[in-house]
This record gives structure tokens, C-alpha cells and sequence, in this order.
């Protein structure tokens, strides 16, 4: 019985290893067929393409700032001030319906990336910045603005400036609304890689101070009610104090408002300022009227204005609104200078929201630095650019920079 037993079992283990060695030999080869181009059918032209909507932005832009400490700052250089250990009033109003006119800015330093996939596995369960570390603390004791900022224009400016009275000033940005929520893909205002930029032209309205911005991952707070949201403010990031606007809308289905983000952050030892819309006086250039873009509308300063004043190229408008020139960013290489004094990229080429097709004059060309005055000309397929000096460009121009920046005057 022993003998036969042994023989069962050698039997066993020789139509096991057959097995195996089948599987084997058919996994092999499919894994390699799952890949049957290769990187080099596509040829040379692919090296050069650019793609609008990229899956990949980080291939455009630089990583987000994330600093959680600073060498201390060179003498009269925007700072970052410790916490001062003042709280704001509670449901503090301030007006800021004065205009437009006060505000003026410009400046370049390219940074940001869109946001991370929701399928990273950096985004742990728990985790509400994507882009701070496992401890969280990169707002800790600080004052946030809580928002979308999508245009940055002078409304959120004004969020950080107030921010800026009590401590130090943080954007707090919600990110990934539109695929969790199945909206149409919309290019940014702003190029994610010039945020910073434009942040850093804040310090004056700042005391100083360049706000930093730091991302939630909206699926990770779509659900929360409005008290639960406040709650994680307090415990998880351990902030002093939050900004808002007047229309700021909160919690699952927008569910809590500016009066109650007041109540529940006095409820959690919060502090909270609430301001007043930077109302749009300037609408008169557009085109003599302004209509309602959406339901929410109520004649203020909003992204939405700004896309619109962009989308039929109404350049001073758009300067008035978000308090600087708007700044279109290209993805460029050598091959696209021509004659040493035009620069032809394809509209694929663009990384955030161009005005209207037309011709612009008055523009101004940076790749890192000042390049010089130019004419844009932008037309269905490709966006034309002439410098005024022909002595502006070269090849060796974009050997190490490959994206420039238009500013339009």
C-alpha cells in the first residue's frame, strides 16, 4: 500500500509541474504581446506633441510647492510669519464692495500641478490635503480661504488678504469637483504651474506674506455633512480660523452656508471672518452690459465673468478682474521659431484657457525671464507670435525653459 501510495503522489507532482510549466509558457508570451507597438512606432512627431487636456500635468508644471519650513527671509523678501495668537472677532463682516481701481499687479515663477489621480496611493483613507504630508500639519495654526479659486482674480485676493490680518494665509482649494461630479472638462484660468506666481504678487495686500495654497480631494469631503467638515478643519488640520465669502456654500449638496460656518466654527473653538463680494464695477467695458452667468450671480467678481470676458477677448476687462494681465502658458521647443522672430505653436500646445481668436498687440513674451514686447495673433489651428525686436529669440532660448508665457495688454 505504501508503494502504491508513493507512486500516486510522484504521479501528482509530475502532472502539477506539467501544469506550471504550461501556464508558464502561455503567460510569457501574452504578457509580451500586451504590448505590441512598443515606444517607437509612434515616430518623432510624438516627441514634439502637446496635448490641451492632459492626463499627466505634472509633465507640464512643476510639483506644488510644499515647504513646511523656510530658511529665515532675506531682508524686505515676502516672509512667513509665525502664528501671532490673535483670534478674529466672530462673524466678523467686512465690507470690501470698492471696485476695482486699487488693484494692479504683475510678475512670473512657474509651479503647481493639477491635482493627484484619485486612484494615487499617496491619498490614504484619512488623508485631507493630497498635498501635504502624513501628518497633516502643513496648515497648523493658520488661517484658511476656503474656496475653488479657480481664477485667482482680485475676489480671492481679497479672502487672503484678510486671512493675512490674523495669521498665516492659506488657500485651501477644492479639486477634482468636475470629474466626481461629471461636469465638462473646462481648461483652467490660470496655468496650474503659475500659481504660484501669482500668489507670490499677493504679498503686498498680505503683509508680506506669500499665501500658500494646499488641495482637498472633493471625493474626500463630497459626503460630509456641514458640522463633520468643520470637525475635520479643527481635529485633522488643526487651523486657527477660516475666510469665506458671503455666498460660500458647504457639506453634502451644498447644504450649509456662510452663517452656519460661523456657527459651527465658534462650536469647534474656531474663529471666523466672512466677507463681503468684491463687487464688479468695471462692467461697463464689457461691451456696455454684463449678463447674469449664472444662478448665483449677483453682479460680483467671479471666474465665471472671467471666462466669459476671456472666451470674446475683452483683454481689459479681463485685467480689471483678476488685477493683473492674464497670462496664456505654451509648451515650446527650438522648432518652433521661425526667422528668429516668430514663434508658431499649435493650439495643442496651450496649458490653460486662451482669450478668443483675434489679433492682440501690446503683448508681452517670458520663459523664466523677460523676453520682450510681441503681437499674438491666435486663429483656429495655431497661435502666431511676432517679436518686435528680431534680435529677442533663438534656439539657445528654450534649451533648458520650454514653456514661455504671453501677457495680454
Amino acid at each position: 500500500a505504501k508503494g502504491g501510495d508513493a507512486k500516486q503522489a510522484a504521479s501528482q507532482r509530475s502532472s502539477l509541474s506539467t501544469a506550471q510549466a504550461a501556464t508558464q509558457g502561455r503567460s510569457g508570451p501574452h504578457r509580451i504581446a500586451s504590448h505590441p507597438r512598443g515606444g517607437m512606432e509612434r515616430g518623432g512627431t510624438a516627441a514634439l506633441a502637446c496635448t490641451f487636456r492632459s492626463s499627466s500635468p505634472a509633465s507640464h508644471c512643476s510639483p506644488l510647492l510644499r515647504p513646511r519650513r523656510r530658511s529665515p527671509a532675506a531682508a524686505g523678501a515676502p516672509r512667513f510669519l509665525p502664528p501671532t495668537g490673535r483670534r478674529f472677532s466672530q462673524n466678523r463682516f467686512v465690507d470690501t464692495s470698492k471696485g476695482l481701481k486699487r488693484y494692479s499687479l504683475t510678475t512670473f515663477s512657474p509651479f503647481g500641478r493639477l491635482a493627484v489621480s484619485l486612484n494615487d496611493a499617496d491619498l490614504v483613507k484619512d488623508k485631507m490635503l493630497i498635498d501635504c504630508g502624513e501628518e497633516q500639519d502643513c496648515v497648523l495654526d493658520g488661517i484658511v480661504a476656503l474656496g475653488k479659486f479657480d481664477a485667482l482674480h482680485i475676489g480671492h485676493r481679497e479672502l487672503a488678504m484678510h486671512a493675512s490680518k490674523s495669521g498665516n494665509p492659506f488657500l485651501l482649494s477644492f479639486v477634482g469637483m468636475a470629474e466626481v461630479l461629471g461636469w465638462e472638462y473646462r481648461p483652467p484660468i490660470v496655468a496650474h504651474c503659475d500659481r504660484k506666481r501669482v500668489l507670490s504678487s499677493w504679498a503686498p495686500y498680505c503683509r508680506n506674506v506669500v499665501p500658500l495654497e494646499y488641495q482637498v480631494e472633493f471625493s474626500k469631503v463630497r459626503y460630509l455633512t456641514p458640522r463633520q467638515f468643520v470637525e475635520r478643519l479643527s481635529t485633522d488640520l488643526r487651523i486657527k480660523g477660516v475666510v469665506a465669502g458671503e455666498n460660500y456654500r458647504f457639506g453634502y449638496k451644498a447644504s450649509g452656508d456662510a452663517a452656519e460656518l460661523v456657527k459651527l466654527c465658534e462650536e469647534f473653538g474656531l474663529s471666523a471672518f466672512i466677507v463681503r463680494s468684491v463687487m464688479d464695477t468695471a462692467k461697463g467695458s464689457y461691451n456696455g452690459a454684463i449678463p447674469t452667468v449664472n444662478s448665483s450671480d449677483k453682479g460680483q467678481v467671479s471666474s465665471s465673468r472671467v471666462r466669459q470676458a476671456l472666451s470674446v477677448g475683452d483683454i481689459e476687462y479681463v485685467s480689471k478682474l483678476l488685477g493683473r494681465k492674464h497670462r496664456l502658458v505654451l509648451t515650446v521647443s527650438e522648432y518652433s521659431i521661425k526667422e528668429r522672430k516668430n514663434i508658431i505653436v499649435p493650439k495643442s500646445c496651450m496649458v490653460n484657457m486662451p482669450p478668443a481668436d483675434g489679433f492682440y498687440e501690446n503683448c508681452e513674451l517670458f520663459n523664466g525671464g523677460y523676453l520682450g514686447l510681441c503681437r499674438v495673433a491666435i486663429n483656429t489651428e495655431t497661435i502666431d507670435i511676432e517679436m518686435k525686436d528680431e534680435s529677442s529669440l533663438s534656439p539657445d532660448t528654450f534649451q533648458e525653459v520650454k514653456q514661455v508665457g504671453i501677457e495680454f495688454g
